[in-house]
């Protein structure tokens, strides 16, 4: 079974962040160490083949997604961070780097298949929370150390400086659209101040959880892309979970098929480089405001799962979404009893965009910018790809 490994590697505490040559040395060095890895020996002599990798890297560390073929989950974790602990050991630039997580995030079909796989007296616990202790453990270099609170809480404590590092990568937005009130702000009304009580700490925590987000958001996209092309299908009638494409309008999902897909990750890809590269003035279409909606999602997950989730942080991401969605309209398209409504020829006569599925990619108006692939409609019906065997 094929699995998506995900490895958090970081600089070691107190070190200097790396600027955007060493970043760029550090893509490169990691890029080659994976190259010249065809498999990997895992537990007990078994061999996990290397099907791909993907490279993030960011000013303290780098997100690593590694692709491998293996016969249950336990031996691809632990064949992957061996692998990744070797690497980082035999670089002399990156050898003090630390390991902070290794693990398959999984679906929970994909969890079960992986459970029925292991077995044999070192197969591991059938309490979820049990593999999860057994398997979370941060490793420097090859080596590794028992998992406990005050890992977790060193866990926390740096994912917070990661993600406060990142934050000025979204360089589209300023701290005022996460709530923080400017001087000039704390003179207008309480109604037009956007007064969240959102500390500067919180704002750098949801833009940098925003951006941390975007990776995921889009491995993960690519994954579903991969799926439906090699399956030839649409979301609807696949029997295979998605990682988000089901997070999208279930009244549509017979019509997310591969071509659908390809388009909606590049129009999430040419969202998120606005918001990254300081271009971005409004969102542009519907499948933006959708892919926008995913990508909020996922800057909440990140927060929670390292315990960064609170009132605060929860407050910056509800005003940025506040301030860069101009109407929630596109809501409806979640809501069972507004079904039609999106087909409705009165939308336009109230100033609404419609809202069918065949004008998600067009823009709003002669303004706004939608990349040219998605603006092509395909002319074939399900996949776009060849069948893999």
């Amino acid at each position: 079974m094929t699995y998506v490994v995900t490895v958090g590697t970081q600089i070691l505490a107190g070190t200097q962040e790396m600027d955007p040559l060493q970043r760029a040395g550090a893509v490169s060095l990691l890029e080659q160490g994976f190259a010249s890895i065809d498999a990997i020996e895992g537990p007990d002599g078994l061999e996990v083949d290397l099907l791909d990798s993907i490279v993030a890297v960011y000013p303290g560390g780098a997100l690593l997604k590694v692709f491998v073929e293996a016969p249950a989950l336990e031996f691809a974790e632990d064949a992957v961070r061996s692998a990744v602990g070797d690497l980082l050991e035999r670089s002399e630039l990156l050898s003090e780097w630390v390991i902070e997580r290794c693990e398959v995030q999984l679906h929970s079909e994909f969890a079960k298949e992986s459970l029925d796989a292991a077995d044999g007296p070192d197969a591991p616990p059938d309490d979820p929370a049990s593999r999860k202790a057994r398997h979370a453990q941060p490793v420097v270099g090859s080596g590794s150390e028992s998992w406990t609170e005050a890992d977790q809480a060193a866990e926390s404590a740096a994912m917070r400086l990661s993600l406060r590092s990142m934050a000025g990568e979204l360089k589209s937005f300023g701290p005022e659209m996460f709530g923080v009130v400017s001087e000039e702000g704390k003179e207008q009304s309480e109604e037009d101040a956007y007064d969240f009580g959102v500390s500067v700490e919180d704002a750098e925590l949801a833009a940098g959880a925003l951006v941390y987000g975007t990776h995921l958001l889009v491995d993960e996209l690519f994954e579903d892309v991969q799926s439906l092309t090699q399956y030839r299908t649409t979301v609807a009638e696949s029997e295979r979970p998605f990682w988000l494409l089901e997070e999208l309008p279930n009244r549509y999902a017979l019509q997310y098929d591969a071509s659908f897909s390809r388009r909606f990750l590049v129009t999430a890809i040419a969202l998120t480089t606005r918001f990254t590269n300081g271009s971005f003035q409004q969102l542009s279409c519907v499948a933006e405001e959708l892919a926008l909606r995913l990508l909020l999602g996922q800057a909440k997950s990140t927060l929670d799962l390292y315990g960064l989730l609170d009132s605060g942080t929860a407050s910056a991401l509800d005003s940025f979404a506040d301030q860069v969605y101009e109407d929630m309209d596109h809501e409806w398209l979640y809501d069972d009893a507004a079904d039609g409504i999106d087909e409705d020829p009165a939308l336009a006569s109230m100033g609404i965009a419609p809202m069918s599925i065949k004008s998600w990619f067009t823009p709003f108006n002669e303004g706004r910018y939608v990349h040219p692939y998605a603006l092509d409609v395909e002319e074939d019906s399900v996949g776009g790809g060849e069948p893999t065997e």
